[in-house]
């Protein structure tokens, strides 16, 4: 008898703890679906889901910037032949050429299917990453861009973005940041408004969107031979007090410009040929971490008027290639600032300065043994098939 209701008590205790498990289970659920709910609707803390799903809307949304609308039913929203993104996260590497004044300049046009063309051939990234296309553009060469790029992006197994910035919008924003150089740096005599442009590298940091903050610039006389997302690789290697990553000048260019400080300093690096000289830089591929330019206390000082000054008063220095001039500069007094690119990865093939009373080292200056990945057609020199 006791057996029994032993048994019994057990049967009945067994159903209780059945009954109280869902009740639990049942209650955790009810509680897990208000703390969703609270989160995407009412808010947690500083952030709800509207505010998430704005702030994501806030980071993508750049000023100025137009999306190139699509060819073909292939094409949606910028993208290669991928139609969608396999993920909500993805990565964004930037470029940004200068198109200006394309209408007047036919071989303008064509250095830049020779460029896109190259890029689009090598160019290979993962499907969550998106290469963001920037063209500062007139609003004629505006409107040639956006028909020849329907046609030169048409083959990209990438996903990609395009976006156009206005010139002028550009130029004014740059003008006071930049006037005091382009009297130092510029072809002409005076400083001329329209200039600025060609400064453009040297305060961009100041003028892109905050949420970028990487972007390589590059000259539209290029040919890739290799993916262009190594070179964005290539920011990796920068040290701790980098903020641009730049090739050498492959030419006696600056060993020219320098002349005479190099009279009064005959023991100097200054103008003298790699791996132990300083021969300066050229501005065809640069990479430009803007996060490190904003940070750098050093770098934004050397923007001063003042500071410009007194570093042209001290090597002599009288330039013409605008911020290629200034970058040479700068680094001559800080080089801690640049990450020196290999010479593959701006092959420059302008031959100018040998002929100019520098054919016995000019070698010295012109010289790469390694794998050329861009081609640089600089001083309208072409660019072999």
């Amino acid at each position: 008898m006791r057996s029994l209701v032993s048994g019994v008590m057990s049967e009945a205790q067994l159903t209780y703890r059945i009954v109280t498990m869902r009740s639990y289970q049942a209650v955790l659920l009810l509680l897990a679906a208000l703390a969703v709910f609270a989160f995407y609707y009412l808010g947690s803390g500083k952030e709800n889901f509207s505010s998430t799903t704005r702030r994501m809307k806030e980071l993508n949304a750049v000023p100025d910037m137009e999306l190139l609308p699509p060819s073909s039913s292939e094409l949606k929203l910028g993208e290669g032949k991928s139609k969608n993104l396999e993920s909500r996260w993805v990565q964004d590497y930037h470029v940004l050429m200068m198109f200006t004044k394309v209408d007047r300049a036919p071989g303008l046009r064509s250095k830049f299917q020779v460029a896109l063309r190259s890029l689009v051939k090598y160019g290979k990234f993962e499907s969550t990453e998106v290469l963001s296309l920037h063209f500062v553009a007139d609003e004629p060469s505006k409107e040639i861009g956006k028909t020849m790029l329907r046609d030169l992006l048409q083959g990209a197994s990438f996903k990609y973005k395009v976006i156009f910035h206005d010139v002028s919008s550009l130029t004014e924003k740059l003008f006071p940041i930049v006037e005091a150089m382009q009297k130092l740096f510029s072809a002409g005599t005076g400083t001329y408004y329209s200039d600025s442009i060609f400064f453009l590298s040297v305060a961009l940091h100041q003028i892109m969107p905050k949420d970028i903050s990487r972007i390589i610039q590059l000259d539209l006389d290029l040919k890739f031979q290799t993916n262009i997302r190594e070179l964005f690789e290539e920011f990796d290697n920068f040290l701790q007090n980098s903020v641009i990553g730049i090739a050498h000048e492959m030419q006696p260019v600056y060993r020219h410009t320098f002349w005479q400080y190099r009279r009064e300093n005959p023991n100097a690096k200054v103008g003298g040929p790699p791996p132990d000289g300083m021969p300066g830089f050229n501005s065809g591929v640069m990479l430009l971490n803007l996060e490190a330019m904003r940070q750098s206390k050093l770098y934004n000082q050397l923007l001063e008027p003042n500071a410009v000054r007194l570093l042209a008063e001290k090597y002599h220095f009288k330039g013409h290639l605008g911020d290629q001039d200034f970058f040479s500069m700068i680094g001559m007094e800080h080089p801690e600032l640049f990450y020196v690119l290999d010479c593959g990865w701006n092959r420059q093939l302008c031959t100018w300065w040998k002929d100019q009373g520098y054919a016995d080292i000019f070698d010295l200056y012109y010289k790469c043994e390694s794998h050329i990945k861009i081609i640089h057609g600089n001083c309208n020199t072409p660019i072999p098939e």
